[in-house]
C-alpha cells in the first residue's frame, strides 16, 4: 500500500511562474508611469509658473510706474535675468525693482544651481514694447516662452 504525502507549499515551477509574472508586470507599470518624464513634465509647470510670476511682476510694476517697465529690459537680443540685486548682475537684467512689492522673490530654473546669479530666464522687448520672458531649458520641448 501506497501512502499519500501531503504537499505543503509550492512547487518550483510555481514559484518561478508568479516570480515571472510580477516581474512583467512590475516592467510594464513603470513603463507607464516613467518617472523621469513625470519629473521633466514638473520641472516644465516650474518654469512656466516662474515665467508667468515674471510677467505679472513687471505689468504690476508698469501699473504703478505710469506704463513703464524697469529699466534695464534690453531692445532685440535677449539677456538673462540676474538673481541678485546691483553690481552682481554684471551683463544680466536687473529686475531687483521687483522683489519684495511685486514678487517675493525673482524664481530661477529648477535646473539652476543655488549659488549662481542668473536665472536661465531670457528677456527682451520688442519695437511694439511686448515683454517676452523665455526659458530656453525646458525639458519637453525646445523652450517655453511668454509674449505680452
Amino acid at each position: 500500500m501506497r501512502r499519500l504525502r501531503q504537499h505543503r507549499g509550492f512547487t518550483l515551477v510555481e514559484l518561478l511562474l508568479v516570480i515571472g509574472i510580477i516581474a512583467i508586470l512590475s516592467g510594464l507599470t513603470l513603463a507607464a508611469i516613467s518617472p523621469t518624464k513625470q519629473l521633466a513634465s514638473s520641472r516644465d509647470a516650474k518654469r512656466q509658473t516662474d515665467i508667468l510670476a515674471i510677467m505679472n511682476g513687471l505689468h504690476q510694476y508698469a501699473l504703478d510706474h505710469n506704463s513703464n517697465f524697469p529699466t534695464g529690459i534690453p531692445q532685440g537680443t535677449a539677456k538673462e535675468i540676474c538673481t541678485v540685486k546691483g553690481v552682481a548682475c554684471g551683463d544680466l537684467v536687473d529686475l531687483s525693482g521687483l522683489s519684495g512689492t511685486y514678487l517675493v522673490l525673482i524664481p530661477s530654473d529648477p535646473r539652476e544651481p543655488q549659488n549662481s546669479t542668473g536665472t536661465n530666464y531670457f528677456i527682451v522687448e520688442n519695437a511694439r514694447d511686448e515683454i517676452t520672458i523665455t526659458a530656453p531649458g525646458a525639458e519637453r520641448s525646445s523652450s517655453i516662452s511668454l509674449t505680452r
